[in-house]
């Protein structure tokens, strides 16, 4: 994506766009890392060519979370990254609690339980012989960076993701990391997002044609960090967020972490975003739902059309049936139209009849769980909010951004769907000097520059809690 920002002016472009492919191989589940990297400098030739002068004033990488490459001494790579969706931290998570608590665990790093956290996969590969022979751990957009500068650093919001550190100092967890005999200089040091993390190596420029210098800015290299940088809330009024996409995160952004009893049995996550904040949330399965119904009935020839399917769940009996968006179960690819209907019978709820009452199931489960999400949130954080803002991919998706202003009972803004690229975008312009301001000011950037839609809740709200208590209790 190649943004152009000014004190009035951000425009989003994409440049490339390129697969990732998870690859399965002998039994475990890898992101092809290389294959992502070629598409980094692919994206990077094309930038150079969509920029207005052909140069780049700055490049910021983003990612997912918790995943990592392990390098050895001479700063080699000792493997593809496995997926944090690969079976491998099975019963990491209770070898976990033998060492530390989950509440102690969660009164040191503030994180929610994810069998999959860096931490667990750590448990998971101790005594492996690349785990024994590495000498730095780098996550994604780290590791990226990386090969594109030459130089090693942590990013904070993404550290943040780990397990292994303090949102109260913003530093390692130490006793943590003691606890579990994990060494913390497997990590460079921290950077905080506006950092400088270097610029594009010479033969980086050449491969990519650019000019250089070209700096390399750490931003929230957590995606979901650049999402909330930018979620386009007005100044002075409180809002709760949806981040969309695979995953749904849903909270509200604090300026300390909630470290309670409470706040860890609701599974409510403290990760560190930009400008010192907080995002406070919860995750929840998202669209990834959606999207492997989609993969499992293309893969039976039924090729259905997104847009149809969407225009027939709208007109699909709401709210027939639901089920836990953030139930574990569906956290593994495959049979997932299957699954669904599983947990309906399994609950007394009625089966989805064809492929638009699956879609409808899953919208409504989704908009629900956002609904649980942000009323949990301003509970157990005391931080009453007024609106509701929807970004990421599930932002065009405008029945699930209606069903959950009507679930939530409150005003929903739907957009930017690109807000990790605009947050993303908007911290390089700062650190280069093209705007100025807090997070208030680039955000009122953002309101002043993109279409929103706006959804006012209507309906019975009563419908949704008999729909919670179908699953809830």
């Amino acid at each position: 994506m190649v943004g152009t920002v000014g004190p009035d002016t951000l425009e989003l472009r994409e440049a490339h766009r390129f697969p990732n492919r998870p690859v399965r191989a002998a039994g475990t589940l890898y992101w092809d890392v290389l294959d992502l990297y070629r598409g980094v400098l692919d994206g990077l030739r094309a930038a150079g060519r969509a920029a207005p002068d052909g140069r780049l004033a700055s490049v910021g990488i983003d990612s997912w979370a918790v995943d990592h490459g392990l390098l050895d001494a001479s700063g080699t790579l000792l493997g593809n990254p496995v997926h944090y969706r690969d079976g491998r931290t099975d019963g990491a998570a209770e070898r976990a609690a033998a060492v530390m608590s989950p509440k102690e665990l969660y009164a040191a790093t503030g994180l929610q339980y994810q069998p999959f956290n860096t931490l667990h996969q750590l448990v998971a590969a101790r005594g492996s012989s690349a785990l024994t022979a590495a000498r730095r751990l780098l996550l994604i957009p780290d590791l990226v960076t990386y090969w594109l500068t030459g130089r090693m650093g942590t990013e904070l919001t993404n550290a943040s993701t780990t397990q292994l550190l303090d949102p109260r100092t913003g530093d390692w967890a130490r006793p943590v990391a003691d606890a579990f005999g994990i060494d913390l200089s497997l990590f460079p040091p921290l950077r905080r997002p506006g950092d400088g993390a270097g610029e594009l190596l010479p033969e980086v420029l050449e491969e990519c044609g650019l000019a250089g210098p070209v700096p390399v800015t750490a931003v929230g290299s957590h995606d979901t960090a650049s999402a909330v940088a930018g979620v386009p809330a007005e100044g002075g009024r409180a809002f709760a967020y949806v981040a969309t996409g695979t995953w749904s995160l849903a909270g509200v952004e604090l300026e300390a972490p909630v470290l309670t009893e409470e706040s860890r049995a609701a599974n409510f996550t403290n990760e560190l975003g930009v400008d010192g904040t907080v995002r406070y949330l919860r995750n929840i399965m998202g669209l990834w739902l959606l999207q492997e119904c989609l993969r499992d009935w293309e893969a039976d020839g039924l090729r259905p059309e997104l847009e149809t399917l969407l225009r027939e769940a709208a007109k699909a009996p709401g709210l027939r049936s639901v089920v836990d968006a953030s139930d574990p179960v569906f956290l593994p690819p495959g049979r997932m139209p299957e699954r669904i209907a599983e947990e309906c019978r399994r609950t007394g709820q009625p089966v989805p009849r064809d492929m638009a009452e699956t879609v409808r199931c899953v919208l409504d489960s989704l908009a629900l769980a956002h609904r649980r999400a942000v009323a949990d949130a301003q509970r157990l954080s005391g931080h009453e909010v007024e609106v509701v803002h929807i970004v990421g991919g599930g932002a065009r998706n405008e029945l699930l951004c209606r069903l959950t202003a009507d679930a939530c009972g409150l005003p929903v803004v739907a957009g930017p769907a690109e807000a990790a690229a605009f947050g993303n975008v908007l911290v390089q312009a700062r650190a280069a000097g093209a705007v100025r301001g807090d997070l208030t000011a680039l955000r009122s950037l953002l309101r002043a520059t993109r279409p929103l839609r706006h959804h006012e809740p209507v309906g019975d709200r009563g419908a949704w809690d008999r729909a919670e208590a179908a699953i809830c209790g």
